[in-house]
């Protein structure tokens, strides 16, 4: 019969601690009797050594009963809890996505409105505050809706990287922003389109967070064996040490916090998707490595083939691969 966990961590204490008993009681009489016949001399077998066994083994048993009852209490407790924190936190994301969200679309009118009416240029930034103040908070109340509904199972769709990295490049290419992508023909992943938005949110951060002249955004997407990597750097400050050190710790207390949702939002939906998350910061600029599983290419009939190292699994399986100049990169 095949062994599996969960008959165990299912069972009562009582029911282990009495199946522990048994088994010991007959292993103690075995024993004696193996040493017994072992040693040629059956006056060696006495019944008070059995029950000298016997004693031990019930002793045992009731210490096992009292330690798997107490950590069996423990686990319900921790259970609840952590059942009662996520209807909280449920609550609460659900109460700020829509109420707060809600209350700010009615402030962002009334700045709109206002600005209509007012003349002198003091008031006026005051109200454009007001309005990027209020666009901010609603993107972020959007992060936290891709985070609370992302699927916690392990993905089974194939995205290409290639054409999601385009799609989040395209979305932040503007006049004083330079790009360019560095990538095969294709390169397959094992994720959903949930992947897309922290390859969007690497690009935005590059972008929005960077106040130099000229922004200049360099991607490349790498094919290493059974794993797929995209690596974005920008030119811009760069991710401050406290914030990378909380997201390596993965907790945040009062003296030490991520300003940014963003950075939680690439993390957590990377690992989501099986990937990782790197973070590099240096005097030029800040590069983000995303790492993600390959997968077998979806050709144009629907059916699967394999690529191996190096090769990009491109339509005539060439390898093809370009990088993109600045003139014609995203255009």
């Amino acid at each position: 019969m095949e062994f599996f966990p969960g008959r165990i961590y299912d069972r009562s204490p009582r029911a282990l601690a009495v199946g522990f008993l048994c088994a010991g009681a007959l292993l103690v009489l075995v024993v004696d009797v193996a040493v017994a016949v072992a040693a040629g001399d059956a006056a060696a077998w006495t019944p008070g050594r059995l029950v000298s066994g016997w004693a031990v083994v019930g002793v045992s048993s009731l210490f096992l009963y009292g330690a798997l009852t107490y950590h069996r209490r423990r686990a319900e407790a921790a259970r609840r809890e952590l059942e009662t924190s996520n209807q909280q936190l449920q609550v609460l994301s659900r109460v700020f996505r829509h109420n707060i969200r809600n209350d700010l679309n009615v402030i962002r009118g009334y700045a709109d409105l206002l600005a209509d009416r007012v003349e002198d240029e003091r008031s006026r930034d005051c109200l454009e505050t007001i309005r990027t103040t209020t666009d901010d908070v609603v993107e972020i109340s959007e992060k936290l809706r891709v985070i609370e509904e992302a699927s916690p199972d392990p993905p089974d769709g194939r995205i290409d990287l290639v054409e999601t990295v385009r799609d989040a490049a395209a979305a932040v290419d503007g006049p004083d922003v330079t790009i360019t992508i560095e990538s095969p023909a294709e390169a397959w992943i094992r994720a959903d389109r949930s992947v897309e938005y922290p390859v969007r949110e690497v690009f935005e951060n590059a972008v929005t967070h960077n106040d130099g002249s000229t922004r200049r955004v360099d991607a490349r997407v790498e094919k290493d064996g059974t794993t797929t990597a995209l690596e974005v750097k920008d030119n811009g400050p760069g991710i401050p040490d406290d914030e990378q050190a909380v997201l390596r710790a993965e907790q945040e207390t009062p003296l030490s916090h991520a300003s940014s949702i963003g950075l939680w939002l690439v993390k957590w939906m990377c690992e989501t998707q099986g990937g990782t998350v790197g973070f590099e910061t240096t005097d030029d600029g800040t590069t983000v490595r995303l790492r993600f599983e390959s997968a077998a290419v979806a050709d144009r009939t629907g059916t699967e083939r394999s690529t191996g190292p190096g090769k990009t699994g491109g339509p005539d399986g060439g390898g093809e691969s370009r990088r993109d100049d600045p003139v014609s990169r995203v255009r």
